[in-house]
């Protein structure tokens, strides 16, 4: 199927409570225009350079998600435009999120990233960490940024139990931390599940889901 079937089919099968990131990393513009022309309008990137340069060249009522890992030196060059940042794992990043922002005088958005996977090679905070950063002094001096929901990773495996325990457990922390109280913080979004575990992330509870490959095909590496 085309990318336009792809995306229609998906984007008909979703709860009206979840939103669809199109995840287009490595894909050209032509590519991400077909998509487009649908009339969606949230992509996903892992890559701040490549993000930016597609930014623009893009319509700017592309709302742009920066879903990988975030290097506080990459900051500054989607402070600008970026809609909403998945993967925030440190007190560091965040206060960098917020200087940036401050200085393109916009609030920018941001899911606290939380370590659900076993495997050793995914980011992310444990539930004690992120509790420990909204906490601090230093969260509530924020003026430039929001907290507005969790992003969790599952484990690539084959083993869908194990999956879906990992969900699950996000799913509960993500409960515990809708009831905090704090300053630019309100938390409504669950970011969880991909091409290959979408159907049972939103089953666990999942708003947001970051689908690539299921709509544009294989990842261009050259």
């Amino acid at each position: 199927m085309s990318i336009k079937e792809n995306i229609n089919s998906i984007k008909s099968e979703l709860p009206e409570h979840v939103s669809l990131v199109a995840v287009s990393k490595t894909k050209s513009v032509s590519e991400i225009m077909e998509a487009y022309e649908t009339g969606h309008r949230i992509f996903g990137e892992n890559k701040v350079q490549e993000m930016t340069e597609k930014f623009e060249k893009m319509p700017k009522d592309i709302q742009w998600h920066m879903i990988g890992h975030v290097q506080r030196n990459k900051v500054k060059y989607m402070a600008e435009y970026v809609s909403l940042i998945h993967g925030v794992d440190s007190l560091k990043l965040l206060k960098e999120i917020n200087k940036q922002a401050k200085r393109s005088q916009r609030t920018i958005n941001c899911l606290l990233q939380i370590k659900i996977a076993e495997e050793e090679s995914k980011f992310g905070l444990s539930a004690e960490d992120a509790k420990a950063i909204l906490n601090s002094d230093s969260f509530k001096s924020f003026e430039n940024i929001q907290i507005c929901g969790l992003m969790g990773m599952a484990t690539f495996t084959e083993d869908q139990a194990q999956i879906k325990r990992e969900f699950q457990y996000l799913k509960t922390i993500f409960e515990e931390f809708k009831t905090f109280e704090l300053p630019n913080y309100d938390i409504k979004t669950l970011s969880m599940g991909m091409s290959g575990d979408y159907e049972l992330a939103i089953y666990c509870g999942s708003t947001m889901v970051r689908i690539g490959s299921s709509i544009f095909g294989a990842r261009n590496y050259d």
